[in-house]
């Protein structure tokens, strides 16, 4: 990877996290009501998960163009969980500041986004030794992990982290659920689909870190991909119920941004599965791979164009057009982050 290449991944998801911030607080100071104050905070929160992606991109760039140092082996990663921190602090504040049913919907989707960008930053802290991947690849499964390789004890904390974002986000699921009133209804289905990223994003953490400790086995090859499949295929199935399931208007956005989580989960496949692929062995199509962001951001965003239309007529339409185009931007920041994977593990050590 040359330069100016690593500059461009770098940049997409700062930029993508830019557009983010400012539509979403255009959206919350262009109007009032409860659609402009959700859909402007929840584009807000996005924000976090771009910055998350772009603390893993520098950090794998970084060591392919030889500027990694000691000061960044710290920076970005820390500098990821502070600002997932900071989205959830964001999301409990404004679940604080009023009991109505847009601070609840907004707020705890803020949280949920925060979980998300925990278990980003995580993949950015495991890939701390990336290029590990690849002398590890060379080396035989006995021969063990290679030197500098994260211990188990490390290994086993950076898994353990997003398997308990999730399960926060399922327990926030179900205390919302549990409500049985409409602010819970609609932000405990979305926390769900968040909770469910979080899910997927533990193949991805489980993958580099094992890859890099010598142990990613055959079995190993699909199993952590199937992972991010059924939670993908969860979002999206569970997304067409809601919106099929009644009648009522306020069905809509969770329905529809469920299935905008589901297309995010399949990004992440993307990263999960090419990581897989390419152990061990060549894969001709790895170059190909990228494509799958690039088609879920491109869904996301034409889905957006036809809900704002929608929106004229029916306000119910109003916030998952707003949402889903922040879900475009995050499904192509992950395109990025799959195109620097590819990168990174073409070619060495592989038979």
């Amino acid at each position: 990877m040359n330069f100016e290449i690593s500059v461009l991944f770098r940049a997409i998801p700062l930029v993508m996290g830019a557009i983010c911030l400012a539509f979403g607080l255009y959206i919350l100071y262009g109007g009032t009501g409860a659609n402009h104050f959700v859909a402007g905070h929840v584009n807000i929160a996005l924000t976090a998960i771009c910055y998350a992606l772009f603390t893993t991109a520098a950090t794998i760039i970084r060591q392919l163009v030889h500027r990694y140092g000691e000061f960044w082996r710290w920076a970005l990663p820390t500098s990821g969980y502070v600002v997932s921190l900071a989205a959830i602090a964001y999301g409990i504040a404004l679940v604080a500041s009023s009991h109505t049913g847009e601070h609840i919907v907004a707020g705890h989707i803020a949280i949920g986004v925060g979980l998300i960008a925990m278990c980003v930053s995580t993949v950015a802290t495991a890939s701390t030794v990336f290029t590990l991947i690849n002398v590890s690849a060379g080396r035989k499964p006995e021969d063990g992990p290679p030197d500098g390789a994260h211990t188990k004890r490390v290994a086993l904390q950076l898994i353990a982290i997003p398997v308990i974002c999730a399960i926060v986000g399922f327990v926030l699921t179900y205390r919302l659920l549990m409500r049985g009133d409409q602010p819970g209804y609609v932000a405990g289905h979305v926390v769900f689909g968040l909770s469910a990223i979080c899910l997927s994003l533990t193949a991805l953490v489980a993958t580099i870190v094992r890859q890099i400790r010598n142990e990613f086995t055959k079995g190993e090859r699909m199993l952590w991909s199937w992972l991010v499949i059924v939670m993908g295929s969860i979002n999206i199935l569970l997304g067409i119920y809601v919106l099929i399931s009644n009648d009522h208007a306020y069905r809509l956005a969770p329905g529809i941004v469920l299935i905008g989580l589901g297309l995010i989960c399949f990004s992440i496949l993307s990263k999960a599965l090419l990581l897989a692929l390419v152990w061990r062995r060549s894969f001709p199509l790895a170059n190909r791979i990228p494509l799958l962001p690039v088609l879920t951001a491109l869904t996301c965003l034409f889905a957006a164009a036809f809900l704002f239309e929608a929106s004229d007529t029916n306000a119910a339409y109003f916030v998952p057009s707003r949402v889903m185009v922040g879900l475009g931007a995050v499904c192509f920041t992950l395109f990025s982050i799959v195109s620097i994977l590819e990168a990174g593990t073409s070619g060495s050590g592989r038979s």
